[in-house]
């Protein structure tokens, strides 16, 4: 077979099944996953689909008598039999209808209570194993736990995540497979129960009669029982029936008998109350709600299952067959976590698909397989035989740079011996680089701009100017300046936020900020926390800013004193200063807060806190509808406020800011001034605003449009004549030289007086095409040899990228700037330099994993190349997404990235479409958690 090729689809055939499986292959979104494609349809003589579960529940409900309670257990045994055994012959029933894991928080099955435990199986962090109160009130028949006469289980201890995951998110999905028995009229029977104590439920299933009810408490419910969700009439019947309560983040709830939906409404309010909970089966907490019948399974995940989900756990039937991990790990591979960095880091720089040192290609599996021409380089199951590791054994490679530590050597031994899996087709320097591990959180503090404007909104006070003075300029790191681990907080930081926030609350307007009155009360401090700190306060919040107001009241102050002294202290709270959210949780990523989200969205759209509409939407909960967050999304991008964040993406990307302080040599470019660097930024963020908001193009057409916008200096310092006075959009398309940011002088620039090629190419590989390459071993001499008569800067360079011991690395970014070689270091256009080196404009582009470079012939087809490039694509979601999270991008991101980049592209490639595909993905919904 090929490589690469899929292999022809099987079937097996069994009882009324056939079941068509694909072989599992690497899916493109997530890389540590398998993508099977299960389906089961009719055999050729069934006219229509039957499923296990559905065929055991028509045998169960057939013309038995009603006392023949084991017969009916025992059809059911045997119906779980013909799974197990239909599943060991190939067509596994928990393989072809797996249940839904993600989210799942606490799962029973009764195939293995042993004694008076039942074991929660989910591998949820924290484990909510069950009790029965009394062994002898239940029966063990058919994988079911047929209680006979009242009796319940019951959490060992109260639960708590589970509590906080509700409470955060206000999801919550429960499923029970179960088989009642008639109920009287008047009764309430616990199902499944989450209880505070004795006598307030935060969720009850239960059987009245002959339905099912479902009560979920909020915070507009009140601490009493909730209005239930009724299924209709006669729905709770003696059969086997699948039961589920779903609710979302926007309140809306619904029952799903057998898969459908039987019952829905809102259920309004918050869950932000919920404590830690008990769970109980089969009875209420004072057990005065005993339920009768035989229970399978009950399932419970902190979100809301979709209907198809729902259906799909339907589907899969009551019963577990396949194994349950006691624990699940999202840990990466070794070969993700270690062996896919190392190589990339130690050994691509030299074998990769480009270099091939020794004919040895280690960037994928079938290549690194393949060996060298010294033989085999890596030997699954054998180290010993492998040259990889007998050369890092003996330290002889990787050449020139520092060893491998004893750890790495202990990985790839123990990777080889192992098997040498290897999960994925190939190895990206750029993401595997930096290892499988998530990142760790950050708390961010609001950049200066954002403090800023943070502080207009919150107050109505402006001291833009005043902050640009006192507060330290934020450094970038990783190429940006919102990058939350470098936003440190010093004695200047102190110092600055103590004396704005002072400015600030000496100039508010008392009753624009509470209102008319004399009296700072709770609920006036409640809105002005609100509005100051991005989100409700806590009650010990609020009893610290009454106390602080109170005693400036008792030492003699005014009410406007005592308001302003409440303002300055909010302003230099934690809250303000920080985006502070909720990390509390399992180690897994959560759904992210109402006003957190409100926040996130803000900041990465506007660059400053929520307006009203958008606190309004997260108060009444409704910001968690994908719908409306879009209507916010979509609403908040038509302000201008949207144009001036996406001017600090632009600004901080291409690095801006360094053209104030651009001093080029002076007897090279006499003529240069400060004025023509602050034209050039002017030029490339006019372009942008034009590009992006005016004409809505693609990102990707920053490299190839054929317009700029230039003053006259600087159109005299591109070789143009100038249009009048003030900067003015000038077409190019008559103008081959010129077209795209790489032809404009704040990118040109980057390569100093002498033009480096070095620093052009580095920018094209890593800003453009992402790609990477390793620092230079140390001791070598990184000062560049200046160009001289009969040798130009390309000629310079080529020694480079055709020299042993350099082309390695300087082949793989310096030829990306020879198309550039006739802009000088401030940008302008010659066909011969200084030293009347003739300079040419043709080249070729390695695109980073590819064999092959693509060839061009003048700068403007360059720019053609990389404006096509769908690496160049991804490059710029990649850019946009960094900025709008505000910390560099991990391995573990690449799936959400990954769906992000398909709806922005399938949007147009716009920045807008952009922004929204961020803004709705898991990156921003979703928060890491800490155990």
């Amino acid at each position: 077979m090929t490589p690469g090729s899929r292999r022809p689809t099987q079937r097996w055939e069994f009882a009324w099944f056939e079941v068509a499986r694909k072989t599992p292959r690497r899916s493109p979104i997530n890389r540590q996953g398998t993508d099977t494609s299960v389906r089961l349809i009719p055999a050729r003589a069934q006219p229509q689909e039957m499923r296990y579960a559905e065929a055991s529940a028509r045998i169960q409900e057939a013309a038995l008598p009603g006392g023949l309670r084991a017969v009916r257990h025992m059809i059911a045994s045997c119906m779980l039999w013909l799974g197990c055994f239909h599943a060991l012959s190939g067509g596994g029933l928990a393989q072809d209808l797996p249940r839904v894991r993600d989210g799942l928080v606490a799962l029973y099955d009764f195939g293995s209570l042993k004694g008076e435990l039942v074991p929660d199986r989910s591998g949820f962090l924290e484990v909510a194993d069950t009790k029965l109160d009394d062994p002898d009130a239940v029966t063990l028949a058919g994988g079911s736990l047929m209680i006979d006469r009242p009796t319940r289980l019951r959490s060992l201890e109260r639960v708590a995540k589970i509590a906080d995951l509700v409470r955060v998110s206000g999801e919550l999905t429960v499923e029970a497979w179960i088989e009642p028995v008639a109920q009287g009229e008047a009764t309430s029977a616990g199902i499944v129960m989450m209880s505070n104590g004795t006598s307030q439920h935060n969720f009850a299933l239960v059987q009245a009669g002959d339905r099912f009810e479902a009560r979920f408490r909020t915070s507009r419910t009140g601490t009493g029982e909730a209005h239930p969700l009724r299924t209709p009439e006669a729905s709770a019947r003696p059969a086997l029936t699948h039961v589920t309560f779903t609710r979302d983040r926007t309140g809306r709830a619904r029952v799903f008998l057998d898969g459908e939906i039987a019952s829905e409404a809102t259920i309004a309010g918050s869950a932000s109350d919920w404590e830690k909970t008990t769970l109980l089966i089969g009875n209420g907490p004072r057990g005065r709600e005993p339920w009768l019948g035989s229970v399978y399974l009950v399932a419970i995940y902190g979100r809301d299952l979709l209907a198809e989900e729902v259906g799909r756990n339907f589907r899969a039937g009551p019963s577990l067959v396949e194994p349950v991990p006691v624990k699940v790990s999202a840990r990466p591979t070794l070969f993700e976590d270690k062996i896919a960095p190392l190589l990339a880091s130690h050994c691509l720089d030299c074998h990769d698909s480009a270099v091939r040192q020794a004919g040895l290609d280690l960037s994928s599996r079938e290549s690194a397989l393949a060996g060298g021409d010294h033989g085999n380089a890596i030997v699954p199951g054998a180290a010993s035989e492998s040259l990889v590791w007998l050369m890092a054994e003996s330290e002889a490679m990787p050449q020139n740079r520092p060893p491998l530590s004893a750890a790495q050597k202990q990985a790839l031994r123990e990777w080889i011996d192992g098997g040498a899996a290897w999960p994925y087709e190939t190895i990206d320097p750029a993401l595997d680089g930096r290892g499988g591990h998530d990142l760790p959180s950050a708390v961010r503090r609001l950049t200066a701009s954002e403090y800023a404007a943070s502080i207009r909104s919150a107050t109505g006070v402006d001291l833009s100017d005043e902050a640009a003075r006192l507060v330290p300029p934020d450094l970038r790191a990783d190429g940006f300046e919102n990058t939350a681990y470098n936003l440190t907080v010093d004695l200047r930081h102190v110092e600055a936020y103590a004396r704005l926030a002072e400015s600030a609350a000496e100039r508010i307007d008392i009753k624009r900020m509470v209102g008319d009155g004399t009296d700072l009360a709770d609920s006036r401090i409640r809105r002005m926390g609100e509005r100051i700190l991005r989100g409700p306060l806590s009650e010990r919040e609020i009893d610290l800013y009454r106390t602080l107001a109170e005693s400036v009241r008792s030492s003699g102050g005014s009410f406007e004193g005592a308001v302003r002294h409440v303002v300055e202290a909010m302003l230099q709270s934690p809250r303000f200063l920080y985006r502070i959210e909720q990390q509390k949780g399992d180690g897994s990523r959560w759904p992210t807060d109402a006003h957190e989200l409100a926040a996130r969205l803000s900041y990465i759209i506007w660059g400053e806190p929520p307006d009203t509409a958008l606190s309004t939407a997260a108060a009444a909960g409704t910001l968690h509808d994908v719908e409306e967050l879009r209507s916010q999304v979509r609403r908040m991008l038509a302000d201008p406020r949207a144009v001036a964040r996406s001017v600090e993406f632009v600004a901080q990307w291409l690095d801006l800011g360094r053209l104030e302080t651009l001093r080029p040599d002076s007897e090279q470019f006499p003529l240069w001034n400060p004025q023509l660097g602050a034209d050039m930024r002017s030029e490339t963020i006019a372009f942008f605003k034009d590009l992006v908001w005016d004409q809505r193009r693609p990102l990707a057409d920053l490299l190839n449009a054929q317009f700029t916008y230039l003053t006259p200096p600087l159109a005299t310092h591109y070789g143009l004549d100038g249009q009048g006075s003030g900067l003015r959009r000038y077409e190019l398309a008559g103008i081959p030289s010129r077209g795209g940011i790489l032809t404009q002088g704040a990118v040109l620039t980057k390569g100093g007086s002498e033009a480096s090629m070095v620093t052009r190419g580095l920018f094209v590989l890593e800003d453009l095409l992402f790609g990477e390459v390793g620092s230079p071993p140390p001791g070598t001499d990184t000062t560049p040899v200046p160009a001289s008569a009969g040798r130009s800067r390309r000629a310079i360079a080529t020694d480079r990228v055709e020299s042993p011991a350099c082309g390695g690395c300087h082949g793989r970014f310096e030829p990306l700037a020879f198309g550039l070689e006739r802009f000088d270091g401030l940008g302008s256009y010659h066909d011969i330099d200084e030293h009347g080196n003739e300079l040419r404009e043709d080249g070729e582009i390695l695109f980073p994993g590819s064999d092959e470079p693509v060839a061009y012939a003048t700068s403007a087809e360059m720019m053609e190349l990389l404006a096509a490039s769908d690496r160049v694509r991804r490059n710029l979601t990649r850019k946009v997404t960094q900025f709008a999270i505000g910390r560099p991008l991990s391995p573990t991101d690449d799936p959400a990235v990954d769906g992000i980049h398909r709806r922005s592209q399938a949007s147009g490639g716009t920045y807008a479409s952009l922004i929204e595909a961020i803004v709705t993905s898991d990156l921003v919904r979703r928060s890491q958690t800490e155990p």
